[in-house]
């Protein structure tokens, strides 16, 4: 089943052809300073990913030395998150159409979150910092934590 989305003036847009992860919340103050909020984004590999660009709008932010973050530079929507080397592309799951049947697996980074909300997903699992270790599992839709 194929999903899609795009940014808000619609520069940009994408479909992923295979699994998404399930949505992980990220409350470090990167993604937060990013979005004006915390990031609840999903993944998919990137040989599923296809980005249409019709007006060269799709910029990269190197944010980190390990990741760099993708933007519209028409509208400024937030899109993708991108770690080195990783063969999965992280994207926002406000930027997905319509219903995606996905739920929140993890809330990361939680001893970061602002101190003017709460966590909106008590049954997600939560970390203090990094989730790096949770993983889309091959060729599904579930995750996996590596030990």
């Amino acid at each position: 089943m194929a999903a899609t989305g795009s940014c808000l003036c619609g520069a940009i847009t994408f479909e992923i052809k295979g699994p998404l992860r399930a949505v992980i919340n990220c409350h470090c103050s990167q993604c937060r300073k990013w979005t004006g909020h915390y990031v609840a984004a999903t993944a998919a590999w990137k040989r599923n990913l296809y980005i249409r660009d019709s007006a060269d709008s799709l910029r990269w932010y190197r944010s980190s030395f390990t990741a760099q973050r993708g933007f519209c530079g028409q509208c400024g929507s937030s899109l993708f998150w991108q770690r080195d080397g990783a063969d999965t592309t992280t994207i926002l799951a406000g930027t997905l159409d319509g219903a995606t049947g996905l739920n929140t697996a993890a809330q990361i980074y939680v001893s970061d979150k602002g101190d003017y909300y709460c966590l909106s997903d008590p049954q997600a699992a939560t970390y203090a910092r990094t989730g790096h270790s949770i993983h889309l599992t091959h060729d599904s839709g579930s995750v996996s934590e590596k030990t």
